[in-house]
């Protein structure tokens, strides 16, 4: 059934319906890209969560796969199957992910194991890891493979109940067999503490890009109300052998993504068979009202995918080269003001110079991106800002009937329209 919904974003491959978070278990194999995520198809709340499944042979044309796996009633991970990492043992896929059975703070890391497709999956009822002999911890989840010096190692995001957060060491001696090391690097004080202020350091990715080790957490944080999603943070740093494991000793940082709908990116590291270093991550509905979301019976979607690097001291991201092959045809070149016809439901804003991206409704008018110079990518209610001086920033704008998006050019602009 055609989706008519204007705020769906069509063109980011998610479900028709049901709750979207967290990408999980990126992968590239026999030349498929395989993004897996958190999902309730049973509607637009995170509730009883399973892995989805997408795979795409370009990046931005995405097939919806049958559900990975998901909780089992009565075992380990009951309650849901969290964020986690794909590795591969010897050739086989592994999936290594957070089996909450109860509540968040009764986790353990389990995995799922398939086939070259990735499509059948089978659950292990034994944890790889639990809660690790380290005293005053909160909250364990979301496991990360990296190798080092020849070694494969794992981490997990959490937090201290003094408030700091940390992130956890484990020395993979195999797929199962995995020792606790202790604390890679903590976040109370210096470097850290400026740039990823949490109480819980969320869905941590350590990678190396352009020479350059580098550490991005997304910021959870509690508050009177219950908690709160503070973006994502990246640290840059030196990773070398320290105590009975690594030491992480974080020297610049700063953020990912500076706009209000951007969470708990995975990062899928260059390989000779991809040479980028790749990153997807939740785009939320926060600010979308609670009757919208369950009239729409669906929520969250993945950004397109980023292509990562690290230059001049800072960690930058863009889209992928490929999201210029959506483009259809040329809505507007030019400069002055250019209201984008309903009918576009995606389109790209490629700007030379100041351009804003604005919402119009009646007399009433609202910016809702600006930059001097870049790209502004449109899909529905999602906006993914790419500037020529800032980081980039996502947010969602939602048209209704009587709105439209109004582009405003002070200099040459050129306005694609997207599809598939």
């Amino acid at each position: 059934m055609p989706i008519t919904d204007p705020s769906f974003p069509a063109l980011h491959g998610r479900p028709a319906r049901g709750w979207v978070n967290d990408p999980n278990g990126c992968a590239y194999v026999d030349g498929t890209y395989h993004v897996f995520f958190q999902y309730n198809p049973d509607g637009p709340v995170h509730h009883r969560i399973q892995w989805g499944h997408a795979t795409s042979t370009d990046l931005v044309r995405w097939t919806e796969q049958p559900v990975a796996f998901g909780p089992r009633d009565g075992g380990p991970d009951a309650f849901g199957c969290w964020s986690g990492v794909m590795g591969f043992d010897g050739g086989t896929p592994t999936a290594f992910y957070t089996g909450i059975r109860g509540a968040p703070a009764d986790s353990r890391v389990l995995t799922a194991t398939s086939d070259s497709a990735m499509i059948e999956w089978v659950q292990s009822e034994v944890p790889v890891a639990g809660m690790p002999d380290e005293p005053g911890l909160t909250e364990v989840r979301d496991p990360f493979l990296f190798s080092f010096e020849g070694r494969d190692y794992a981490i997990q995001g959490s937090g201290y109940t003094d408030g700091t957060p940390v992130i956890l060491l484990y020395r993979c001696h195999t797929r199962t067999d995995w020792e606790y090391l202790g604390p890679l690097v903590t976040g109370g004080s210096g470097v850290a503490a400026a740039h990823a202020p949490a109480h819980i350091w969320e869905c941590p990715q350590l990678f190396r890009v352009d020479g350059q080790w580098v550490l991005v957490v997304s910021l959870w944080s509690r508050h009177d109300a219950g908690h709160h999603l503070g973006g994502v943070a990246y640290l840059a740093g030196e990773l070398s052998e320290g105590g009975v494991g690594l030491k992480f000793l974080p020297a610049s940082g700063g953020p990912v993504d500076a706009g209000p709908d951007f969470y708990a990116p995975q990062v899928l590291a260059a390989s000779l068979s991809e040479p980028r270093t790749l990153m997807w991550a939740w785009t939320w509905d926060e600010s979308r009202p609670a009757a919208d979301v369950d009239a729409a019976g669906w929520c969250g979607a993945l950004t397109y995918a980023r292509s990562l690097s690290y230059r001049d001291g800072e960690l930058r991201s863009e889209p992928v080269s490929e999201v210029s092959s959506l483009r259809s045809g040329v809505l507007f070149r030019g400069a002055g003001s250019f209201a984008v016809p309903a009918a576009a439901r995606a389109f790209e804003v490629s700007a030379d110079g100041p351009v804003q991206l604005v919402v119009v409704d009646g007399a009433a008018c609202t910016v809702v991106a600006a930059v001097s110079s870049g790209r502004i990518l449109v899909d529905g209610s999602v906006v993914e800002v790419f500037g020529s001086e800032s980081v980039p920033r996502t947010l969602h704008a939602y048209p209704t009937a009587t709105s439209r998006f109004e582009v405003r050019a002070l200099g040459e602009c050129t306005v694609h329209e997207l599809a598939l």
